[in-house]
């Protein structure tokens, strides 16, 4: 029986030639240089390497929030920079959820508004982001402290909220730099369990910026960035 062509799938990313440098008072630096990566639906990516490679500098490209040198950088194959700076910030709104090292919450206000901001930003009805909040509040266990303000948290408890924040609008790609750096192991377990839940239920795709060797070889995909290129690596790849 003949067996039908299929076009391969088109990645969820696709980063081509990739460039980024720096003017400082003795010169250009050149972080990023000829960096090539495709990511596939439902990917989870460990990024290592020394610090001061560039590895924050390749996370924030990747999630629009500073611009390459030169390079392209598409997202289900249209260019994501090739854009009006309001249709970008859109697309991060709907493609993109963050997860830093510094939850960055606004400590006065309580955990389920902070949940909510993403989808108020969108411009999506309040009802409607106070629902989707308080569910996802529930999924990282904290749907009995849903009014507390995020300033009278835990250090895990604002770690999971902004697990929460950057979950709610269900985006394809989370992208997260040192999401347990800041948190004791046994803290810092759950939270990346939380992560990965995620992408076993909703397919969600992570790109996991981390000295942690334990997290490092659970996400599976690990990627060491030297020289300004990424390189593939191995589960126990040295994280320093």
């Amino acid at each position: 029986m003949p067996t039908e062509n299929t076009a391969p799938a088109t990645p969820l990313v696709e980063i081509k030639d990739l460039a980024r440098s720096f003017e400082t008072g003795s010169g250009r630096v050149d972080v990023l240089s000829g960096l090539d990566l495709e990511i596939a639906a439902g990917d989870r990516i460990a990024v290592v390497g020394q610090s001061g490679v560039g590895k924050s500098t390749f996370l924030h490209i990747l999630g629009t929030l500073d611009h390459p040198s030169s390079g392209t950088v598409k997202f289900r194959g249209e260019d994501v920079f090739d854009r009006s700076r309001e249709a970008l910030s859109d697309l991060r709104g709907r493609f993109l959820g963050f997860v830093f090292q510094f939850h960055h919450l606004l400590p006065e206000f309580s955990a389920v508004e902070n949940v909510m901001m993403p989808g108020l930003i969108q411009g999506l009805a309040p009802e409607e982001m106070r629902g989707r909040a308080e569910t996802m509040l529930g999924d990282v266990g904290l749907g009995h402290r849903i009014e507390h303000a995020v300033g009278k948290l835990s250090g895990g408890e604002r770690q999971r909220v902004a697990v929460a924040r950057a979950l709610v609008l269900d985006p394809p790609l989370v992208l997260a730099d040192e999401p347990t750096g800041n948190l004791d192991p046994a803290t810092g377990d759950q939270v990346a369990e939380l992560l990965f839940e995620m992408n076993r239920s909703r397919g969600t795709t992570l790109v996991v910026v981390t000295h942690s060797k334990r997290m490092a070889d659970q996400l599976g995909r690990v990627l060491v960035l030297n020289e300004g290129r990424l390189h593939e690596g191995e589960a126990g790849t040295a994280v320093v």
